[in-house]
């Protein structure tokens, strides 16, 4: 994630601001120029950046932005379509009859927007089943249904569509979820970041050329994908996983190892991003001064521009542990890497990276 500044009275602001907390201007995220601005509103009712390279720009606000205030992105004013790139995405939202549900689908889309950013950043197709019925992507947000009795919402993807239970939006629940599954690690975002995966998965990998090189990194996902979970749930990882996983879920099967990797790749390159735009250098107290990778060559395929990354994040997540303990809370990267997972993460960024280099990728 990029460091953002009002451009009124260059105030630091965040990806999810909107509206400027030192001169009051409307905020918005502009995805045409990958910036969160301030926009100011013209006679004819559109707004307008002020930053030069915006030129006659104009821009209407999203409709979850004006109608709900659940979103803070802009679309630009010749777009017919009253959502921006994020919400537009959207199938299925909570009923909003329940003041509860308004403030879980607004936590549900501050982490869509960011995986969006993310996604666009690293030149990956996004598209909504609205445009593209059978390659598109569609998010549901739903809750469980009143009868206790009646099947839970799984959160989970198939063929495009992401399914979301809101419950997940309930830091408590979430964390009682996070307790009783064993797991070290439980956002919203990563919840995100994990389904996104598997439809990259359909997109990027599934009968392509690719797929000879994903088995021999993470297994043959033509394995039974339900005996695969059962056998988890019930005996659960293997004892040594850490030697060749990222997490005890990526055990389960090649295709949740792939996510689960796919995932932990987009918190990579959202951290080092903000890193390195904050102009943060790491020296750790080793051969070699390390300076962060310049966020550029996060769509270079070369290995030493994904070795460089590497050596970025390990000096980054043990400042990232450290400050945690010193504030007195447990480590925010609770991970290790072992040698094997590097390679799967090197496999994830390749494919992203080849991508991002085709001539006309879809």
């Amino acid at each position: 994630m990029k460091v953002f500044h009002c451009d009124h009275c260059d105030n630091l602001i965040f990806f999810e601001n909107s509206v400027c907390v030192r001169c009051a201007h409307t905020l918005a995220y502009l995805p045409d120029l990958g910036v969160n601005g301030s926009l100011d509103k013209g006679k004819d009712r559109l707004w307008r950046s002020p930053l030069p390279r915006a030129g006659d720009r104009t821009y209407r606000l999203c409709e979850n932005y004006t109608a709900h205030d659940v979103c803070n992105w802009a679309v630009p004013a010749n777009d017919p379509n009253p959502f921006c790139l994020s919400c537009r995405l959207n199938k299925v939202i909570p009923n909003l009859t329940k003041p509860i549900n308004r403030t879980a689908w607004y936590k549900m889309e501050v982490a869509k927007r960011r995986l969006v950013y993310s996604l666009v950043a690293l030149r990956l197709p996004v598209v909504s089943k609205a445009d593209d019925p059978a390659a598109g992507l569609a998010f549901e947000f739903l809750e469980d249904p009143a009868d206790p009795k009646a099947p839970r919402v799984l959160t989970g993807h198939d063929n495009g569509l992401i399914t979301m239970n809101i419950s997940e939006a309930d830091d408590a629940e979430r964390e009682r979820r996070r307790h009783q599954m064993h797991e070290k690690y439980r956002t919203l975002l990563g919840h995100f970041r994990h389904e996104i995966g598997h439809y990259y998965w359909d997109r990027l990998i599934k009968d392509s050329a690719l797929l000879d090189g994903f088995r021999a990194v993470f297994g043959d996902e033509q394995a039974d994908y339900g005996e695969a979970l059962k056998r988890h749930y019930k005996d659960g990882p293997p004892a040594a996983w850490r030697d060749s996983y990222i997490s005890t879920y990526a055990t389960s099967h090649a295709w949740e190892d792939w996510a689960e990797t796919w995932a932990h790749y987009l918190h990579m390159t959202d951290l080092l991003e903000t890193t390195v735009d904050a102009g943060l250098t790491l020296r750790p107290k080793r051969p070699g001064h390390l300076a962060m990778t310049p966020s550029p060559s996060l769509v270079s395929i070369t290995s030493s521009a994904f070795d460089a990354m590497i050596e970025s994040w390990y000096a980054l997540t043990y400042v990232l542990n450290n400050l945690n303990r010193g504030m007195g809370h447990p480590d925010g990267y609770p991970f290790v890497l072992s040698a094997p997972v590097v390679e799967k993460l090197r496999f994830v960024h390749e494919v992203i990276a080849r991508h991002a280099a085709a001539p006309a990728h879809a």
